[in-house]
């Protein structure tokens, strides 16, 4: 008994010792993380303002994701929804590397398609709809953010670093970036998947 609350103890200690440093890492970040919020926000804009440009390809991918999610338990969707943003996260955190291209494209592109999005939903059902949409990214559009911010601080490191011991202090960057994704983006992306997909299946 002693020796399972030991191991459950470590256990924590170890979740949270990680947690407590993914945080501060955020935290240090935030100028980036800002940086893609706005971008991210500018670019929806544009979408709900101006949903001129790609509508044959946004409309396309949106028809593809309803046939993709067609028949889908609760447990599918919510499977399928937390891939997705795993998958859309990760990419950007880790080839952000490449000079933060990738996660400045991926922000401005996905702010641009829930731009659009929204816009054609209020033409549909009126602004009063947005308010059933905002559950759908309470959690999932900052966790979305955060890596992308993370990413593009990635890329911007050789540029913005001056210090010395220029590979250890990249490689802080690298493994703190992986802990925030782990301990804190990931289980926001978890608990957002589990909202969206029960509000699908709920609400329709």
């Amino acid at each position: 008994m002693e020796q399972k609350k030991s191991v459950l103890k470590r256990v924590h200690e170890y979740v949270y010792g990680n947690f407590r440093l993914g945080l501060n890492y955020i935290k240090e970040s935030k100028n980036y993380i800002w940086f893609m919020g706005i971008a991210f926000i500018v670019s929806a804009l544009i979408g709900f303002i101006f949903p001129i440009f790609f509508e044959v390809e946004i409309l396309e991918l949106i028809k593809e994701l309803l046939e993709k999610t067609e028949g889908l338990g609760t447990f599918g969707l919510v499977r399928f929804i937390l891939l997705n943003n795993l998958q859309a996260s990760l990419v950007g955190m880790v080839f952000g590397i490449i000079f933060g291209i990738i996660p400045l494209i991926v922000g401005v592109i996905n702010g641009y398609v829930l731009g659009f999005v929204s816009i054609k939903t209020v033409s549909m059902g009126g602004f009063s709809i947005l308010w059933r949409l905002l559950p759908h990214g309470i959690f999932e559009l900052p966790a979305v953010v955060i890596s992308l911010g993370l990413g593009l601080k990635l890329g911007m490191f050789l540029f913005m670093y001056r210090g010395r011991d220029k590979a250890k202090e990249f490689l802080r960057w690298l493994k703190n970036s992986f802990k925030a994704f782990v301990f804190i983006i990931i289980p926001l992306l978890v608990i957002a998947a589990i909202i969206e997909g029960l509000l699908i299946v709920l609400v329709g």
